[in-house]
């Protein structure tokens, strides 16, 4: 699931938290670089190869993804319904399809896919201490202007490790309406999300209650924020960091060759 830490002892998790999450914002940036095929072919390949060297099963990738997909295919769609220039490929009563539409459709899948795939390495091969870790260290700097790095790493480390939490707890709660008689896949589009509620209300509820009950364990532990805390682990950069930044830099220079 998005937001689950897989152990493992590849190179991409023995890596530092700080460089790999550097890499992943960059990443994200130099997605946008990409304009035709060239570009895009480039980057599939290096994410491909980012997968391989994760040891990570595709079929947790594609697990993983599946709330992505329907995500893909709307934006898709409204971009083969809206987006007009070039030769019209197909006609039919009011939806006409053109040659820039499809183009588009395409680019922007394979753009929300290179996204979700470098986040998800991310998380995969990333425990959530060292999430936190690496954001409070990356954001140090910026607690002299008066941004608190480490409440602001550790809500962003408690979020991720949330997401799989509620995912399966929405899980169990949709299986035990469905055993109730609860119908999620009939009807049309507005009944099937009405559906929904019976499994929004308990799932909320859970959140809040889990929320509370850390809250809790947090002050019974004397937990008062980051100031004048030690850490049993420091973090250090190795040599697969160096790599990976000179990895980074050749695909960019990649990228920008071969833009048009």
């Amino acid at each position: 699931m998005i937001g689950q830490y897989i152990p493992g002892h590849s190179p991409l998790h023995q890596m530092d938290p700080r460089a790999k999450l550097l890499f992943v914002f960059a990443y994200m940036f130099a997605v946008f670089l990409a304009n035709n095929p060239a570009t895009y072919g480039l980057l599939v390949l290096f994410t491909g190869i980012g997968i391989y060297f994760s040891r990570i099963s595709l079929s947790v990738f594609y697990r993983s993804m599946k709330p992505v997909f329907i995500l893909i295919l709307l934006t898709s769609l409204l971009h083969l319904w809206m987006t007009r220039g070039g030769e019209a490929l197909f006609s039919f009563s009011f939806l006409t399809i053109y040659e820039e539409g499809v183009r588009q459709a395409i680019y922007i899948s394979i753009r929300f896919f290179l996204l979700m795939a470098a986040a998800s390495l991310l998380t995969f091969t990333t425990s959530p201490i060292d999430l936190t870790d690496g954001m409070e260290s990356l954001l140090k700097p910026f607690e002299r202007l008066g941004v608190p790095a480490h409440e602001l790493a550790l809500m962003m480390s408690i979020a991720l490790r949330f997401i799989p939490t509620l995912w399966e707890e929405t899980e169990k709660i949709k299986k035990a309406q469905m055993a109730r008689g609860a119908d999620f896949e009939s009807g049309h589009v507005f009944k099937r999300v009405k559906s929904y509620i019976p499994v929004l209300i308990p799932l909320f509820i859970s959140a809040f209650r889990r929320a509370e009950d850390l809250a809790l364990a947090m002050e019974s532990r004397c937990y008062r924020g980051g100031k004048g805390r030690t850490k049993w682990r420091e973090l250090h950069y190795s040599h697969l960091d160096v790599v990976l930044l000179l990895l980074f830099v050749i695909l960019l220079t990649a990228l920008w060759l071969l833009r048009k």
